[in-house]
C-alpha cells in the first residue's frame, strides 16, 4: 500500500467521522446555546434543565438521522471492501 493510498483512505475515514459526530452534536449544542440564553435572560442556574432538553434533541437526532448515519458509514465500508484488490496489487 503507498503511502497516497493510506492518506486518501484515512481522509475519508476522518471525514466521515467528522461529518457524523456532526449531525448528532450540532442540533445538541444549538439547544444548549438557546438554554443557555434562556438561563441567562431569567437568572435561572439550574443544570437539570440545561442537561434534558440536549439529551432529547440528541436522542431525536438519532433516532431521525439513524438510517442516514447507518447508510454513510455502510457506504464507506462497502467502497473501502471493493477497493482491496485494487490497493493490494
Amino acid at each position: 500500500m503507498s503511502p497516497e493510498v493510506f492518506v486518501d483512505v484515512l481522509r475519508d475515514a476522518l471525514f466521515i467521522v467528522i461529518l457524523l459526530v456532526s449531525a448528532i452534536i450540532l442540533p445538541s449544542l444549538f439547544v444548549g446555546l438557546i438554554v443557555a440564553v434562556f438561563q441567562a435572560a431569567t437568572s435561572i442556574n439550574e443544570q437539570t434543565l440545561s442537561f434534558l432538553p440536549r439529551l432529547i434533541v440528541t436522542l431525536l437526532a438519532l433516532i431521525f438521522g439513524g438510517h442516514w448515519l447507518v447508510r454513510v458509514i455502510m457506504d464507506y465500508t462497502q467502497e473501502l471492501i471493493l477497493s482491496i484488490p485494487t490497493v493490494v496489487s
